[in-house]
């Protein structure tokens, strides 16, 4: 007796339709990559009960004729390849030919289209992957599809779908995904028959992350300007230094407009912010890549989520190139902001001063009298008594009404005259020194908190990093050298990279097939297995950029020497060691964070201290 059996048509397609659509949101991605492979200007996606009730899609794209249509649900059936070599290069987000007789199998599902010109449509009605009814249809041009009581006759996968709640987001997330990928095409989001988001037609990107996300977001990004790497462009907004999240859920990346997942690119962005980021946390981005289609290999899931590149290790080199350099192009910004004239905080050309002037002649008494140059005292003094002048530059208040037993009012005249008259060339307005830590300053969009123990660490660690590649990296002989084994691969990797160790101060030469002998390391380093810890160097170094200092493997030991040493918390610094500091600061390559990815800065605009105080709603 035959123990294999031809399985029925129907079960071949609920299984079939089990790699292709997982869940509703599956389905919402397929359809409206097929709109957008049809030309559609403007996508409708409607959904109800998270997309396990009902889910439509409507677009006006070039529509299918009766024929068309009937052959669009058959399996394999597609517009957008013809041929074996048309796999090799795709450039539509559809070829599979998989989606719609897939989907059709295990739902109700109903299509509903019209070629422009024509006089009348197709309308097909389809029941568990049987066509049930095929009439003329009268809808606007374009194409519907409705598709409702998903996985209904495959309950076991039902009983696997998430709350609606849950569906809902993840509907929310592929539709947010294509809009990102595609603004110059208007997106609608209908919820339970009420319109929770339009998104209109847009020239860039940026306005599209604006819609979507808030101006607040965008704020905080800043744009990959981009480069021809002859035929490799990427492009897109990234998140300045410091600014992060838990998770990936902000971090967007797309390969010809094809959202995707990838380790290698997700590698490739958490080496571009190499030490611009905090432990655990993952950067904001919408990074684009852009090549020939020849060279990525997307026919590797059904679900198209994953791709293969010819070439990896130049993609990922071009993500991190553009990475540092944005970044690198911030911190221009950012010193445009401190070269840009401040508000004069003294003096008679200031508004605020006038304002006292004139209240200090008009008061009895004096009450608050304009302070004279003799009267002013020096930053360290200021600095150490936590901004409270001496008694002598200062006025009490008489007391206030009928209230004989309040204490008297003193008014710190630090806060109307400079501490220190500014130099001219001076990029920047020192305003104090909060708490013993936090340097406050004055640019021209608000109000400046430096960290001044994260700024030297900075300072330090660049510092101290710059002068070991110049001089090279301190090695020391092992007592006894270690000979060990690696697998082909790493072998293979390690003869060519040989001259890489080398100069990041690892004694290593081959010793045989597949053996190394190694016979010094790195000073810094206090290591007990050499073996044990290079084979640590080598699945480190894989990931890392060809660009990367020669000192990656020493930059966690450079990172805690210079915390050691670094200015902390209430030590006390005088004005010209406060502005060596912040001077210094603005010269980093990276001034945003210190080595462990914690901010050195915090930028507090003048719309925020409006808010806070009442100015504005």
């Amino acid at each position: 007796m035959s123990r294999i059996k031809l399985l029925p048509e129907t079960l071949a397609s609920q299984v079939a339709a089990g790699e292709v659509v997982e869940r509703p949101a599956s389905v919402v991605k397929e359809l409206v990559e097929n709109s957008i492979d049809a030309g559609a200007r403007a996508i409708e996606v409607g959904i109800q009960r998270g997309g396990m009730s009902r889910i439509r899609v409507v677009d006006d794209g070039y529509g299918m004729d009766r024929d068309d249509a009937l052959l669009s649900l058959e399996r394999h059936a597609t517009s957008k390849i013809a041929s074996a070599a048309d796999l090799a290069a795709i450039n539509t987000l559809g070829f599979r030919g998989e989606a719609l007789p897939s989907i059709a199998s295990v739902s109700r599902f109903r299509l509903t289209t019209r070629e422009h010109g024509a006089v009348a449509g197709t309308e097909i009605l389809v029941n568990g992957g049987r066509i049930e009814t095929v009439r003329d249809g009268g809808e606007a041009p374009g194409t519907q599809i409705e598709v409702r009581s998903l996985f209904y006759n495959v309950p076991a996968r039902r009983k696997f779908l998430r709350s609606e709640t849950t569906e809902t987001r993840n509907i929310e997330h592929q539709f947010f995904l294509q809009a990102l990928a595609h603004p110059a095409i208007s997106f609608s989001l209908v919820r339970e028959d009420k319109i929770a988001l339009q998104l209109p037609i847009t020239t860039s990107l940026r306005d599209r992350i604006r819609d979507i996300y808030g101006a607040e977001l965008l704020d905080d990004l800043l744009e990959i300007l981009s480069r021809d790497r002859g035929g490799l462009q990427v492009r897109g907004w990234i998140g300045r230094a410091g600014v992060s999240r838990q998770t990936r859920s902000q971090q967007f990346v797309f390969v010809n407009g094809r959202a995707i997942e990838s380790g290698i690119l997700s590698t490739a962005l958490r080496e571009g912010y190499h030490t611009a980021l905090m432990r655990g946390q993952f950067p904001v981005t919408c990074l684009f890549v852009e090549l020939d289609p020849r060279e990525v290999d997307v026919n590797v899931h059904p679900a198209k989520r994953e791709v293969r590149f010819r070439d990896p290790a130049r993609v990922r080199e071009a993500i991190v190139e553009a990475v540092q350099r944005t970044l690198e192009s911030g911190r221009a910004d950012w010193q445009r902001k401190f070269s840009a004239p401040v508000p004069a905080i003294g003096g008679t050309t200031s508004a605020g001063a006038e304002a006292v002037e004139r209240v200090s002649s008009q008061t009895p008494g004096g009450i608050m009298a304009t302070p004279s140059r003799a009267e002013i005292t020096e930053w360290d003094s200021v600095r150490r008594s936590s901004f409270a002048v001496p008694s002598q530059s200062a006025s009490q208040l008489p007391p206030l009404g009928d209230r004989g037993d309040s204490p008297p009012i003193e008014v710190n005249r630090a806060y109307f005259e400079p501490q220190v008259e500014p130099r001219r060339d001076q990029q920047f307005q020192i305003i104090g020194v909060l708490n013993r830590l936090y340097v406050l300053m004055e640019n021209s969009d608000g109000l400046v908190l430096v960290d001044q123990h994260a700024a030297h660490e900075r300072i330090l660690f660049e510092e101290l990093r710059r002068r070991m590649e110049e001089q090279g990296v301190p090695s020391q002989r092992m007592l006894l050298p270690q000979i060990f084994s690696l697998p082909p691969r790493d072998a293979e990797w390690v003869e060519h990279n040989v001259a890489t160790l080398q100069k990041m101060g690892i004694g290593i030469e081959s010793f045989g097939a597949n053996s190394f002998r190694v016979d010094s390391l790195p000073t810094f380093l206090e290591v007990a297995d050499a073996a044990g810890f290079l084979r640590k160097v080598i699945d480190e170094l894989k990931t890392t950029s060809h660009s990367s200092s020669p000192l990656r493997l020493g930059e966690d030991m450079i990172a805690k020497t210079v915390c050691r040493h670094a200015v902390k918390a209430n030590d006390p610094l005088r004005y010209p060691e406060i502005e060596k500091l912040i001077r210094d600061l603005l010269a980093c390559d990276l001034p945003y964070c210190c080595p462990h990815g914690r901010p050195t800065m915090i930028q507090i605009s003048h719309a925020e201290l409006e808010k806070k105080f009442g100015r504005k709603v």
